[in-house]
């Protein structure tokens, strides 16, 4: 008798196992998820950690798939969802980030050109010597780099922005040095 209980068991257990299937809606249901995160520009740019977390999942859901351990498959298609939606929110805030940080640079960028200005105006008439010439192409070069930093910002590409107002401040920055050697050797 209890070896045919076992028999049985071991049926029910085989018929079961087999008649396992994947869980195809969630492994799509994963697939588009990770789809939308790779192809939003802002989590491509801000949300790199957690679309990484999500094209890994992706891939361990696939091999758990292949080797017909559905559970696994399916914990793993829960992960890459969550993660790519992670992406996803986090590409949403660090665009957020990028544009008040643009914004807040790009407020004071002008200003600072022009006091950069006055510096070589000033080093200019107390006949420092400096390479007047090449200081104004360069004073020109960072309003013009504002001008692209600004439009930029204006067109949503605040990463952009954000990363040429830091290279017109850093050119401001080894100008002011320039004329702050001067003063020194002057004296």
């Amino acid at each position: 008798m209890r070896f045919k209980y076992i028999l049985y068991c071991c049926v029910v257990l085989v018929f079961i196992i087999g008649c396992a299937k994947p869980p195809i809606a969630e492994m799509d249901s994963a697939r588009e998820a990770v789809f939308r995160a790779e192809n939003d520009a802002n989590a491509a740019a801000f949300g790199g950690t957690s679309l990484a977390r999500a094209r890994d999942a992706l891939r361990l859901m696939q091999a758990a798939a292949d080797s017909k351990q559905y559970d696994a498959a399916k914990a793993h298609a829960a992960e890459a969802i969550v993660a790519a939606e992670r992406a996803i929110a986090d590409g949403m805030a660090g665009a957020v980030r990028a544009r008040e940080e643009s914004a807040s640079i790009l407020a004071g960028l002008r200003p600072e050109i022009d006091e950069t200005g006055r510096n070589v105006a000033g080093a200019r008439y107390s006949e420092l010597d400096l390479d007047y010439d090449a200081l104004d192409r360069e004073i020109s070069n960072a309003y013009t780099s504002a001008d692209f930093a600004e439009a930029d910002h204006a067109d949503g590409r605040y990463q952009e922005a954000l990363d040429r107002a830091r290279g017109v401040r850093a050119d401001l920055f080894g100008i002011n040095e320039r004329v702050a050697g001067a003063v020194t050797r002057r004296k």
